[in-house]
């Protein structure tokens, strides 16, 4: 089942791209949701074509307009979690970084994801068999983290936490990375970055796909109490700080200077 599964995953996300690039090359408003961030007529698209096609497996599905509108599921142990149009502010700028985010979580862990940028046509997945880039031919890159070298961060000091310049002076980061929506994770898949320390709040559909394909390419991520981000935690289904780093052991040394610079500051 997992490989049909992850199939339908992505099939969904190429349809959702779609109705996305159909409103981006057009004219289109932004409306303000209750939590001030916006909203418009891709996103709602996206997430009804990507619902019409997950229904047929009878998983439930976590998907952020739908929270927004009051549906909240019963999850339990095997969901979906779904992100229709992760970067809707960069979408309003027409910058091109904004991303179909869809993961199956299992036991609380993001199990699969796929991660495609509409703009771009950069589609990642990552699950079982490992992470990998498809290209528009339809090869499948495989993908792998890499610790080595100096380091990069995929964040911006300009507008980041005040705590990431002592992150970056204490890991000698060489250059810092700027990309909008889940495309941080990707990188950090590609090897093309090592660190992401997230000081802002984030919710669980933002992350859940983005974790998968990381995580599948050698990654981690975890809390600021080392332990690895997970997913279905109810409520208002917001992360707690996190890292994001190349792989489990500078993860877990990024989490405790976090941790200590957050306790300064």
């Amino acid at each position: 089942m997992t490989q049909p599964l992850l199939d339908l995953m992505l099939d969904a996300a190429r349809a959702a791209s779609a109705e996305i690039m159909e409103v981006y090359l057009d004219e289109f408003d932004a409306e303000e949701k209750a939590d001030g961030s916006p909203v418009t007529l891709a996103d709602q698209r996206a997430e009804a074509t990507i619902l019409e096609m997950l229904a047929a497996t009878g998983i439930p599905v976590l998907a952020e307009e739908s929270v927004a509108a009051g549906h909240l599921p019963v999850l339990g142990e095997r969901f979906f979690c779904v992100d229709p149009l992760d970067g809707t502010k960069e979408f309003v700028k027409r910058n091109g970084e904004f991303t179909v985010n869809i993961a199956l979580v299992e036991h609380g862990r993001p199990t699969m994801g796929v991660v495609l940028a509409p703009a771009t046509g950069a589609t990642f997945v990552g699950g079982p068999d490992g992470a990998f880039e498809i290209t528009h031919h339809n090869e499948r890159l495989p993908l792998r983290t890499s610790a080595d070298g100096p380091m990069k961060v995929v964040a911006s000091r300009s507008h980041g936490h005040a705590a990431l310049d002592g992150f970056c002076d204490a890991f000698k980061v060489v250059e810092d990375v700027s990309v909008g929506s889940s495309l941080k994770f990707c990188l950090l898949a590609r090897g093309e970055a090592q660190l992401y320390p997230r000081f802002t709040p984030t919710s669980e559909w933002d992350t859940a796909a983005g974790q998968a394909v990381l995580e599948a390419a050698g990654g981690a991520v975890l809390t600021l109490d080392g332990v690895p981000l997970s997913y279905g935690k109810g409520g208002n289904h917001l992360n707690p700080f996190f890292i994001a780093a190349a792989n489990a052991d500078l993860a877990a040394r990024a989490s405790v200077e976090m941790r200590g610079l957050l306790a300064r500051s």
